[in-house]
Parts: structure tokens; C-alpha cells; sequence
């Protein structure tokens, strides 16, 4: 099954609500992303928000260590904590109460409510859903070796995208273990787990383990 935006996300978890929810599948909306974050960004209330420079919007709530680097456009909100040494690229939209860490690196994304990617991460081209989390040196890779465009697979099942970036898309409470590797196209369903040093490609089932693409269980 290769799930779609309602299968994956909850959207009261996210400011882009309105925006996802005009799509079916995730890798559609982001081509889009960068537009999205501009005219969201004009619209939040300026007693809550900071443009801390053009296009580039914090909320006051929020913690944004001095060595950190905000491209345009991004969105930081309510709570949460942009680390030292973090590098925000632009077009990243990150919700409330959630962790960009020490040496992350985010590109053209959205971080739904409370994801936590903490420790040198690189996560580009990608949609985290609430309270995902990204194990230490855990990262999406975004571009195929030869540079074709990305096809979708479950099996056989797949999904012509047109797009020759896209990195991973994780449902709700998905968790990611330190030093894998999520490569082009990957999806992860609801509540999912992936084991740490894994490669993981295609569709990793909702409510499942993936220890090797040979070792998909149902979690107890």
C-alpha cells in the first residue's frame, strides 16, 4: 500500500494543514513548500511572531541558539529549539515544541508538532509528522545516484512521481534509529520503528519494525 497524506498525518498537528490537504500523496506538496511558508509567514499574528529578518519568521516562545543559521523562507514555532550549529537551508516549516539539534541540516521540509531531530541529522525534501523522531546521524536521502527521477514502490505497486528529489515521508509517531540511511522515496506509516543502521527503501508498513528489508515484523 503506498499511503497518502490522510493515511500518514494527523493535520490538526501543523500549520501547513490547509495547504496539505489540498494533495493526495506527500510528495506532491513539496514543490510548493517554499511558496506555502512565504504567505503563511505574512499571514501569523505579530504578537506571537518575530520576522527576525525578510522571511523569516520566530515565535517569541521559541529558543534559537546565537550559532544557528535561518534561511529563507522557514517558520520556527511555539517551543521549540533551534541548536547550536544548526543549518536551516530555507523552505522549512517547523511546528510547535519541536528539536532541530546540534549540526541538523533541513531543507525544503515540513516538521509537524513535537519531531525531534536532534543530532546530525540531514533531512531534505521531506514531511515529519507528529512526534517523529529522528535517532542520532539518522538521514534522508534525497537523490538517486543516476539522477533519474524517483518512482514510489510497494512491491508491485508504484507510483511515477516526475520528481528527481525527494527524501522520506514519515507518518505520526514514527521512530528512526540512530545512523540510518532513508533512501529516495522511502514512506513510513504510523508508529512505525526502524531499526538503527538500517537502509531502508520503499514502504515501510504502518505499526511495523523494520530490522532489514528481509525483516519487516508487526510490533507486539
Amino acid at each position: 500500500m503506498i499511503y497518502k497524506i490522510s493515511d500518514l498525518y494527523d493535520l490538526k498537528h501543523t500549520l501547513a494543514a490547509d495547504y496539505l490537504s489540498r494533495f493526495v500523496y506527500p510528495w506532491e506538496a513539496l514543490s510548493g513548500i517554499t511558496d506555502m511558508i512565504f504567505k503563511l509567514g505574512a499571514s501569523l499574528p505579530k504578537n506571537e511572531y518575530n520576522e527576525v529578518h525578510p522571511g523569516v519568521w520566530v515565535h517569541k516562545t521559541a529558543r534559537v541558539y546565537q550559532s544557528a543559521f535561518l534561511g529563507t523562507p522557514c517558520i520556527i514555532g511555539a517551543g521549540s529549539e533551534v541548536r547550536h550549529g544548526a543549518f536551516i537551508r530555507g523552505s522549512a516549516l517547523v511546528g510547535r515544541d519541536a528539536v532541530v539539534g546540534n549540526s541538523v541540516e533541513l531543507k525544503n521540509v515540513i516538521l509537524f508538532d513535537h519531531v525531534e531531530t536532534p543530532h546530525y541529522n540531514y533531512v531534505g525534501d521531506s514531511i515529519l509528522g507528529f512526534y517523529a523522531h529522528m535517532g542520532a546521524g539518522s538521514i534522508t536521502s534525497n537523490v538517486k545516484a543516476d539522477r533519474k527521477n524517483i518512482i514510489v514502490k510497494d512491491g508491485e505497486e508504484l507510483i511515477e512521481t516526475g520528481l528527481k528529489k525527494i527524501g522520506a515521508m514519515l507518518g505520526d509517531h514514527v521512530e528512526v534509529g540512530c545512523n540510518a540511511v532513508l533512501n529516495p522515496g522511502t514512506i513510513v506509516g504510523r508508529e512505525a520503528v526502524v531499526y538503527p543502521l538500517s537502509a531502508v527503501r520503499g514502504i515501510v508498513p504502518a505499526d511495523h519494525i523494520y530490522k532489514t528489508a528481509d525483516c519487516v515484523v508487526p510490533k507486539a
